[in-house]
């Protein structure tokens, strides 16, 4: 049992065989997490310190590491190291919104993403079972992100709705802008594989590059549209 760790994972286009280097430009373009992470630390702390932010600072960071680990020994271990600190930050960055862009309770900040939670694991199941065959494979494992893609827009939209000129539209302006580029990320990682005939390198790494700048602006927006509530519970 213990040897299924060690399981070679040939999940992306540019992967063709188990040597640890064979996905040079996934592996290399995870740097631009590390970008990402720096510069939102930077940013934290160049005013008063926002130690939810740099929260999210240190966590783009490992999901760079972990995402690198995994394209370099694409074993079944080292993909946990790549999708759990993503997962991590997904959520905590929808209790975020819920607590600090939208301004919900403690209790219903939790409720919601609890509820998110729920739902994001029973998607690809419930799609998978009216389309009488699993869709994760044909979408690259793609459709796992489509609940944080529609989060993304739901939250951008409600903020919109706010009156014109206010921090909160401001902010939705934001995340519906930041959704429509994660669309776009989403869309390249689906094309990985489709396009290894014309393209042997693939087009995940591209998926690297524009979730690293997703990420920073996701976490520039909680840094400079408001705080959580004080003094409610």
């Amino acid at each position: 049992m213990a040897g299924a760790w060690w399981e070679p994972v040939r999940a992306y286009c540019e992967r063709t065989g188990p040597e640890a280097w064979a996905e040079p430009l996934n592996a290399l373009s995870n740097a631009a997490f590390l970008v990402a992470a720096a510069a939102i630390l930077r940013r934290s702390r160049a005013g008063p310190r926002d130690p939810t932010v740099e929260g999210l600072g240190w966590l783009v960071g490992v999901i760079g590491l972990g995402s690198a680990l995994f394209h370099t020994l694409a074993v079944r271990w080292s993909m946990l190291a790549d999708v759990i600190p993503i997962a991590v930050f997904v959520h905590a960055y929808v209790f975020l919104a819920m607590r600090r862009l939208l301004g919900l309770t403690l209790g219903a900040a939790l409720a919601l993403t609890l509820a998110f939670a729920a739902a994001a694991a029973g998607l690809e199941p419930a799609l998978s079972g009216l389309a009488g065959r699993p869709l994760g494979p044909p979408t690259n494992g793609s459709i796992d992100y489509a609940p944080a893609a529609l989060a993304l827009l739901g939250v951008g939209g409600v903020l919109r709705r706010a009156g014109a000129g206010t921090a909160r539209r401001r902010a939705g302006t934001a995340l519906l802008g930041l959704g429509g580029l994660f669309l776009v990320s989403l869309a390249v990682r689906t094309l990985d594989a489709a396009l290894c005939p014309v393209l042997p390198a693939g087009t995940h790494w591209l998926w690297h590059l524009i979730n690293a700048a997703v990420l920073y602006g996701l976490a520039r927006v909680a840094l400079e549209h408001g705080r959580a509530p004080v003094g409610r519970a």
